[in-house]
Order: C-alpha cells, then structure tokens, then sequence
C-alpha cells in the first residue's frame, strides 16, 4: 500500500504552494464593490477579487483567504460576486468598476465565456489580472491563472474508483455543472474523471448521444447519462434522482463537487441503494471531508483556494510596488496550487491522504 504519510504529504503540498514573495505588514482597508471609494492610498494597492458566487462556501473560504493576505501586503481589497455560478453580467460589471477605481489587478474565478472581453478590457487599461480556479478560455485571456490542476483532480477519483470496482461493471452516473460544459472546470474534471477509469474520452459514444458503453481499465461500463447539477445541493439531488429514473443500477457517481455529491447522496439514500454506490467528487472542503469521515463520499480530491487567493493578492502586490510579475509552476500562464486524493480506503499504488489529515487542511 502507498498510502502517503503526514510528512510527505505536507511537502509535496507545501511546494504546490510556497509563497512567491515575501512583503511587509501594512493595514488593510476592505469594501464591498459598488460602494463609494477613492481608490488606494498613495503608498496601497487596489484589488478586486470577482467569485463566482457567495452560495458555495468554497468560495466564502477564497473571499477569508484573500481578506487574510490583504491585511498582510497592505491591499485594498474589493469584494464582489456573481448572483449564482453561471452569473457573467454582474461579474463583468464588478470589472467595469475595478477599471473605473483605477485597482492595480483583479482576482477573478470566471463565471462563463462572456466574461473574456470584460477582461481584456481590464488587461488594455492596465490592470493585471489572475484567473483563480478556472482559467477561462482562452487561457491566455489572464495573464495568470493561479489554480489545482481539475484535470489531474478528476484522474484521482477516476483511479480511485476503478480500483475500487475490481473489475464489476461500472454502471456510471456524471454529475456536472453545466449541461454543456461551458466552463473549463466542468468539462476538465468530467474528462478526467473518465482518462482516470480507463475509459477513453476519445471516443465519441463517451461525449456524444449514442449509448456510452464499453470497457474501462477494470471492465466494462455503461454511462448512463450527465445531468447539470448547477454544483448546488438540491442540484445534484434532482440531477440524481433523474438518473436513477433512467436505470436504478447505478454503482459508480461522480459529481463536480461536493454540495452536488451530498444532494446526490440524498436521492440515493431515498432509493434505498446509498450503500450500494461509489460516490466520488471534488473539493475538499471541510464539509466534504467530514462526509468522507461519515461515509457519504468515498473518496475526493482536496484543492486548496485559500492559498490560490492568498497568492493572487500577493502577486498583484508585489507587481504594482516592483514589477516582479509571478513565476509559473506549468507553463506560460498557469501555477499549480496542489490536490491530494482524500479517501479513509486507500489503494495500493495510489496517494491519498485520510479524512484525518484533510481535516486540518482542508481549504487552506
């Protein structure tokens, strides 16, 4: 079994997400967006941070991160949010006011494809900008995205459950965002999900409308469909109830993330066959992870955006004072911020952390 110890995990995480700078203790001013400012002060920095919305708590968790590191790099920060995930038009107007203030740079969780030109104007007018958690498309529309690797987050579960199954057929609902998978985030954990089962995502009968069979690492599956969950609660319950409509069979669920799994753990339940299924997701939230502890979720792969908006606010800082743009872990635009698999049933040959050490981390 290579199930990862404390030690080792604290270390390949804490290298996804060492500090880029180091920056003096200056006062914070925050506000809400829309409300009446001057801007920073002469020797402060303005920074919007734009989520995508305040009804996830994943979210609420980036907002504390980056009051945090606001307060310690001397920030002005601005906080705004879309109305609901998939809200584009009050996002491109919380950009419109942080060019109108005149803010050094924008922390922004993009809520849809709309938002790019918003952002482009934000970029011509001189302000950085850092995707955090979903890098928009294309991606070099920011000029930096601080965020886990959702494909790679996706791989994880996927591993995880095909190793579970030790061969049964895998009888496959996909619980996702959007129903067309819009959203970079959405389409890149689903499609990893699937590359980490086995299944090969090339394969149109996996993405198109044809029956989705045919065989995965350990044998064979059957997709029985993706339902939009609009990654909320009651989302993912409705989303699962209408799969079990369509074959009650189902052993295998996968979710975008973990309000969606505990709504779809919900319709299970009510169907009599929670004890049945493999449900995996995605977050890692301490929410989530005291549902792996409660046997809920089976196993989920733990992000981190507290850090991802920690590093964002101090990023902008140093730029503004001097020049110093951030360093990439991945490539020209993207810095890698971490997961881990959390699961209390390890495998052998996969790393994993336990709900434990989840619990003491989780978000950070």
């Amino acid at each position: 079994m290579n199930h990862m110890t404390t030690s080792s995990a604290s270390l390949r995480r804490g290298a996804a997400v060492t500090s880029i700078f180091a920056m003096a203790t200056l006062g914070l001013t925050a506000c809400s967006d829309g409300a009446a400012s001057a801007g920073a002060p002469d020797n402060g920095v303005g920074v919007s941070l734009i989520v995508k919305t305040t009804t996830n708590p994943f979210f609420v968790a980036m907002q504390e991160g980056a009051e945090a590191a606001a307060a310690e790099h001397g920030v002005e920060l601005t906080l705004a949010a879309g109305k609901a995930d998939g809200d584009e038009e009050t996002q491109i107007q919380a950009i419109e006011n942080a060019i109108a203030r005149g803010d050094a740079g924008i922390l922004i969780t993009p809520n849809g494809p709309s938002v790019v030109d918003a952002i482009g104007k934000a970029r011509d007018a001189g302000l950085y900008v850092i995707a955090l958690d979903t890098p928009p498309d294309p991606a070099d529309a920011v000029d930096i995205t601080f965020a886990t690797d959702n494909r790679e987050a996706g791989r994880l579960i996927g591993e995880w459950t095909a190793a579970q199954l030790g061969g049964e057929k895998a009888t496959i609902a996909l619980l996702d965002l959007f129903d067309d998978k819009v959203v970079s985030v959405d389409y890149d954990r689903d499609q990893g999900f699937l590359e980490g089962m086995g299944i090969d995502v090339a394969d149109p009968n996996v993405n198109g409308d044809e029956a989705k069979t045919g065989s995965y690492s350990g044998g064979e599956y059957e997709i029985v469909g993706n339902e939009a969950s609009q990654g909320a609660e009651d989302g993912g319950r409705t989303a699962m109830e209408n799969l079990l409509t369509k074959n009650p069979d189902i052993n295998v669920v996968y979710t975008i993330n973990e309000p969606a799994a505990y709504g779809a753990h919900q319709a299970l339940e009510a169907a009599g066959t929670a004890d049945d299924v493999l449900l995996v997701s995605i977050d890692g939230g301490c929410a989530g992870v005291d549902n792996v502890q409660q046997g809920i979720i089976d196993a989920t792969s733990q992000q981190y955006p507290v850090k991802m908006a920690e590093l964002g606010v101090e990023a902008i800082a140093e730029l503004a004072r001097t020049g110093e743009a951030p360093e990439t872990t991945e490539g020209l635009d993207f810095f890698n911020t971490g997961v881990e698999l959390v699961t209390d049933t390890p495998v052998d040959g996969l790393e994993s952390i336990d709900s434990t050490e989840a619990s003491e981390i989780c978000w950070g």
